[in-house]
Protein backbone atom coordinates (compact mmCIF):
# COMPACT_ATOMS: atom_id res chain seq x y z
CA UNK A 1 0.00 0.00 0.00
CA UNK A 2 1.35 3.43 -0.93
CA UNK A 3 0.41 6.60 0.91
CA UNK A 4 0.33 10.05 -0.68
CA UNK A 5 -0.55 13.55 0.50
CA UNK A 6 -2.32 15.97 -1.82
CA UNK A 7 0.21 18.78 -2.24
CA UNK A 8 -1.68 21.00 -4.70
CA UNK A 9 -3.94 21.17 -7.72
CA UNK A 10 -2.89 22.44 -11.12
CA UNK A 11 -5.98 22.67 -13.31
CA UNK A 12 -7.29 19.17 -13.88
CA UNK A 13 -4.20 17.58 -12.30
CA UNK A 14 -3.37 16.79 -8.68
CA UNK A 15 0.22 16.84 -7.46
CA UNK A 16 0.72 14.22 -4.76
CA UNK A 17 3.68 13.78 -2.45
CA UNK A 18 4.62 10.18 -1.73
CA UNK A 19 5.66 9.14 1.75
CA UNK A 20 9.26 8.80 0.46
CA UNK A 21 9.33 12.49 -0.60
CA UNK A 22 8.89 12.05 -4.34
CA UNK A 23 6.05 13.68 -6.27
CA UNK A 24 3.56 12.26 -8.74
CA UNK A 25 0.94 13.91 -10.94
CA UNK A 26 -2.50 12.34 -11.40
CA UNK A 27 -5.65 13.32 -13.26
CA UNK A 28 -8.15 14.58 -10.69
CA UNK A 29 -10.76 12.28 -12.23
CA UNK A 30 -8.67 9.25 -11.15
CA UNK A 31 -8.86 10.31 -7.49
CA UNK A 32 -11.72 10.41 -4.96
CA UNK A 33 -14.09 13.33 -5.37
CA UNK A 34 -13.96 16.30 -2.98
CA UNK A 35 -10.35 15.79 -1.93
CA UNK A 36 -8.51 18.86 -0.66
CA UNK A 37 -4.91 19.93 -0.30
CA UNK A 38 -3.40 18.14 2.68
CA UNK A 39 -5.62 15.06 2.41
CA UNK A 40 -3.92 11.70 2.79
CA UNK A 41 -4.67 9.12 0.12
CA UNK A 42 -3.81 5.44 0.01
CA UNK A 43 -3.45 3.33 -3.09
CA UNK A 44 -4.30 -0.30 -2.65
CA UNK A 45 -5.11 -3.04 -5.18
CA UNK A 46 -5.37 -0.55 -8.04
CA UNK A 47 -7.79 1.76 -6.22
CA UNK A 48 -7.36 5.07 -4.42
CA UNK A 49 -9.02 5.89 -1.10
CA UNK A 50 -9.16 8.92 1.17
CA UNK A 51 -7.62 8.10 4.55
CA UNK A 52 -9.81 10.37 6.68
CA UNK A 53 -8.27 9.25 9.99
CA UNK A 54 -4.70 9.98 8.90
CA UNK A 55 -5.79 13.27 7.30
CA UNK A 56 -7.38 14.45 10.56
CA UNK A 57 -4.32 13.35 12.54
CA UNK A 58 -2.04 15.40 10.23
CA UNK A 59 -4.31 18.46 10.40
CA UNK A 60 -4.31 18.41 14.22
CA UNK A 61 -0.54 17.93 14.34
CA UNK A 62 0.02 20.89 12.02
CA UNK A 63 -2.42 23.01 14.02
CA UNK A 64 -0.52 22.25 17.26
CA UNK A 65 2.79 23.13 15.59
CA UNK A 66 1.40 26.42 14.30
CA UNK A 67 0.04 27.30 17.74
CA UNK A 68 3.41 26.64 19.35
CA UNK A 69 5.18 28.82 16.77
CA UNK A 70 2.76 31.74 17.08
CA UNK A 71 2.33 31.73 20.86
CA UNK A 72 2.76 35.09 22.55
Amino acid sequence: MKRFTVDRFEGDKAVLECENGTFAVFDRTALPKNIREGDVLRFEAGSCYLNAEETEHRRKKIQRLMQSVFED
